[in-house]
């Protein structure tokens, strides 16, 4: 009777809008903060926060949110109360695993009515979860992803085999600089160094492709995440956070050039950046090298393992899109991009209602093989020699490093834009699925 008493009561407080409103907006920022520190998106941070707040009784007008880069600010108020919170995001990390079981659990919480202990029980549990993936796994799979990016290129069995071992020794690296406390920015650099440097080294041996792994051993690097996050958030808005991802992205890209800077002037590379690799027709060899890249990356941003085989899907979608698009259509890499970068989102929108998982998990690993790596190795070498290129090579390097941009925009508003024209048909699905779940938790209690 009292445990039947109790539980009754810890519905009630659900129901009050300022009953326990301390915990409340506790386990609202911490919702967010999970969210923004794993790589979430701020549309996606607003929805489940909102998600989440509803669920405890709090009318969307009474909502407040403010979001920046590392601090969120909520506050909860009408005619006759006013209670404001903040929160700190010290780090800023990439874990799909965390993104989809919080955005999972704001939707659970609603269904099955969770009290505010349960519901902070399971916050608990998401992040203390150990990765879905073993240190070496990931490593290995590092490996694998960029030597598939070496695949699109257009390389050799020898150089694939060589970016491989390249690209797992600098995530190695990489992994004991970020446990020794180095910092993020320079553990870039320091892993681009050493990517790079044996990649040229790797040059000397046996291959019909000896300077395509150079290309290819640093693309596990490329905060492909956090830059299609920026993008994202200042179309949909969110100007202040996207700068300040921008921001942050910038310097990572600062750091791996340095690093890749370094390594260069260190074994006095000569020029290799000339060499065509544009997109081919053998589609079986693209869209495997494409498949297993795209599920390599997912490893390492942590996406669940049921959903491996889904960005492998992506990523076979985006790269044949695109492919078909340059060589069959007569179209630009830069327009082929777009289509295949969109053509992911759409899918993508979709699959979410089966996979039951955040589009951003579906999309960002599958449109990483589109990353245009050869192009940005082209400006870099270019500016780093440009006391001695000619005009000619200058204005050529000029012209790869816009596409380079354009590229990497088209990748961005591609993931974005489908959400952002169907957004309000999806919202008012939500919301209509939210307003059930919530007037079914109403009169259960009754």
């Amino acid at each position: 009777m009292t445990d039947s008493k109790s539980y009754r009561e810890q519905q009630n407080v659900l129901h009050e809008t300022y009953a326990a409103i301390g915990k409340k907006t506790e386990l609202i920022l911490t919702t967010g903060q999970l969210l923004m520190e794993n790589g979430a998106d701020t549309s996606q941070i607003v929805r489940d926060m909102t998600r989440a707040a509803a669920y405890m009784g709090i009318d969307e007008k009474q909502f407040n949110l403010h979001i920046m880069y590392t601090t969120l600010m909520l506050n909860i108020s009408d005619e006759a109360h006013s209670y404001t919170n903040f929160r700190k995001c010290r780090k800023h990390a990439v874990d799909m695993r965390i993104i989809s079981a919080v955005s999972r659990l704001t939707w659970r919480a609603l269904r099955d009515h969770y009290t505010l202990e349960e519901y902070e029980d399971n916050l608990k549990t998401i992040s203390s979860r150990p990765k879905a993936f073993s240190e070496w796994f990931v490593i290995v799979a590092t490996g694998c992803a960029c030597a598939c990016f070496c695949g699109l290129f257009g390389c050799d069995l020898p150089a694939f085999i060589y970016t491989a071992v390249c690209a797992m020794l600098g995530k190695v690296v990489q992994v004991y600089c970020h446990k020794s406390g180095v910092n993020a920015y320079m553990s870039m650099a320091i892993a681009a160094f050493v990517s790079t440097a044996l990649a040229y080294f790797a040059h000397f041996l046996p291959s019909t492709t000896p300077w395509h792994p150079i290309i290819a051993a640093t693309i596990y690097l490329v905060p492909g995440i956090p830059l299609i996050n920026s993008v994202s958030d200042m179309i949909n808005g969110y100007l202040i956070s996207g700068a300040a991802r921008f921001m942050h992205t910038s310097l990572l890209l600062g750091g791996i050039a340095f690093g890749i800077v370094f390594a260069i002037e260190a074994v006095s590379l000569e020029e290799f950046t000339q060499l065509q690799m544009v997109p081919g027709d053998d589609f079986i060899r693209f869209a495997i090298c494409a498949g297993f890249g795209a599920a390599g990356f997912s490893v390492l941003f942590n996406v669940p393992p049921r959903l491996l085989f889904a960005s492998g899907i992506g990523g076979i979608i985006a790269v044949c899109a695109r492919n078909f698009c340059t060589t069959s259509l007569g179209l630009t890499s830069v327009a082929g991009t777009f289509i295949g970068a969109t053509l992911v989102s759409i899918v993508a929108l979709y699959a979410v209602h089966w996979l039951h998982a955040p589009t951003q998990v579906l999309t960002v690993p599958s449109v990483i093989p589109l990353v245009p790596g050869v192009l940005i190795y082209r400006l870099l070498f270019s500016i780093i020699n440009i006391r001695t290129i000619s005009s000619e090579q200058l204005i050529g390097a000029i012209q790869a490093g816009v596409d380079a941009a354009l590229i990497i925009l088209c990748i961005a508003i591609g993931v974005a834009m489908p959400n952002i024209f169907a957004n309000r048909r999806f919202e008012r699905r939500k919301k209509e699925e939210q307003e059930r779940l919530l007037k079914e938790a109403y009169e259960t209690d009754e």
